[in-house]
């Protein structure tokens, strides 16, 4: 072998040591870049990541959660849930919650407001916004729903309203409907004939009154009497200015049917629907008296009045009192007879000839034509129209006239002329009926 070839054979062998060489130091190289590696990671933390719902799992070296999420390039706002703390420690393996809010848009009496919030429950949404609610308020969807942002969320907040139901008053809650959904929300239910003074479709507002008017027909029989005619007839064979009950009337009955209208228990109206007679009326027959009085002048002088049957009947008026004494004679008398029936009455004196008088007694006797004669003025209860008497003071007279004030025990005695009637006054006498 020539020393050329030497040199080549030595060449070759050196250069192929150094290749192992190389190889083996790349060798020790790699695997310690693997052990390392694999140390490396091997002391990481396990992190279980949760985000909006969706699960992955990250090895981290990170030591807190706030370190974690900003590794993550996870920016979490003031309305976000996040599981635990930024200052969290992650020592071990961990699992992190984290769910980004939405923002909800709600409506409270028209006016729009907002929340940002991870709850998805009408309730949580509204708590979140502040709204308060009472269980009388309206609130659409319904508190228990879950929602999502996109969904509009409605409040109506109720108010009190005032329901007259016939005749009883109470305070209600409602919120802004039609009088028709408020009275089928208190369940209000109304008959053919009630009424509501309000129209159906007007809306409730705060401090309404809704008056519902309770309607109803009845029906209500009652009695009712029927007053009797009255027929009077003329009668020569009595005094004229008295009268005599002939036949009695008697009153009737008729039962009466009417159809009664009631609102909130009060009749507002009554209609007669039918009549039937019970028992017919009898009619009141009275005898009237037409016969004229004979009356005796004084001094024992006969004398006989024809009485003209008067327009008007005139009533014995007293005369008035006088403090003045005038003389005049005194009214001539017989003397006194015997009778059956005597007492004391209180008698005043009166003319004819006052003003608006027509000188015709109740009787039909004419004491302007007779001023002679002896005529008193009585109460036919106690002395019958007619009747003869004798009067302490006065004589022999008969009971013709009546008067407005002569009641009970009491006469008036006719004079021809006034100032004898004035100096009569008043006195108690005696007086006997002698038939």
């Amino acid at each position: 072998m020539t020393k050329e070839e030497e040199d080549n054979n030595y060449s070759t062998i050196k250069a192929s040591k150094k290749k192992s060489v190389i190889i083996t130091l790349a060798t020790v190289l790699m695997f310690a870049a693997v052990m390392v590696f694999a140390i490396y990671e091997g002391t990481k933390n396990t992190v279980t990541m949760i985000a909006n719902g969706e699960k992955e799992e990250v090895k981290t070296h990170a030591e807190t959660v706030g370190a974690f999420l900003a590794e993550q390039e996870i920016k979490v706002g003031q309305d976000d849930y996040l599981s635990h703390t930024a200052e969290a420690s992650i020592d071990k393996d961990i699992v992190i919650e984290w769910t980004e809010a939405d923002q909800f848009t709600i409506t409270v009496d028209g006016k729009p407001t907002s929340a940002w919030t991870t709850s998805n429950t009408v309730e949580d949404i509204l708590a979140k916004a502040d709204v308060e609610i009472t269980e009388h308020d309206k609130v659409t969807p319904a508190l228990n729903e879950e929602v999502d942002a996109n969904t509009a969320i409605s409040v109506e907040k109720a108010y009190e309203v005032t329901i007259l139901d016939g005749l009883e008053e109470k305070k209600v809650w409602s919120t802004s409907t039609t009088v028709a959904d408020f009275l089928k929300q208190h369940k209000i239910t109304l008959s053919d004939l009630d009424r509501v003074e309000k129209d159906m479709d007007e809306l409730i507002l705060p401090g309404s009154e809704v008056k519902v008017v309770r309607v109803e027909k009845v029906t209500d029989v009652v009695e009712d009497s029927v007053k009797f005619a009255k027929e009077t007839k003329k009668d020569s064979s009595l005094l004229k200015g008295s009268e005599k009950v002939v036949q009695k009337g008697e009153e009737g009955l008729v039962e009466k049917t009417y159809e009664v209208v009631m609102e909130n228990g009060k009749e507002v109206k009554r209609e007669l629907k039918g009549e039937k007679v019970i028992k017919e009326a009898k009619k009141q027959v009275v005898a009237v008296g037409t016969k004229t009085v004979v009356a005796s002048v004084s001094r024992g002088t006969d004398t006989k009045a024809a009485a003209p049957a008067p327009k008007k009947a005139a009533a014995s008026q007293p005369a008035a009192t006088s403090t003045k004494t005038t003389k005049t004679a005194a009214p001539a008398q017989s003397s006194e007879p015997s009778s059956s029936r005597e007492f004391y009455v209180s008698a005043t004196a009166y003319t004819a000839s006052c003003t608006g008088c027509s000188g015709i007694t109740a009787t039909g006797i004419n004491l302007l034509a007779n001023p002679h004669l002896k005529v008193i003025a009585v109460d036919p209860s106690v002395i019958p129209l007619g009747s003869k008497v004798w009067v302490e003071g006065y004589g022999h007279a008969i009971a013709g006239d009546t008067g407005g004030a002569i009641k009970g025990n009491k006469i008036d005695i006719f004079m021809p002329d006034r100032s004898a009637a004035l100096a009569f006054g008043r006195k108690q006498v005696k007086i006997k009926i002698l038939d």
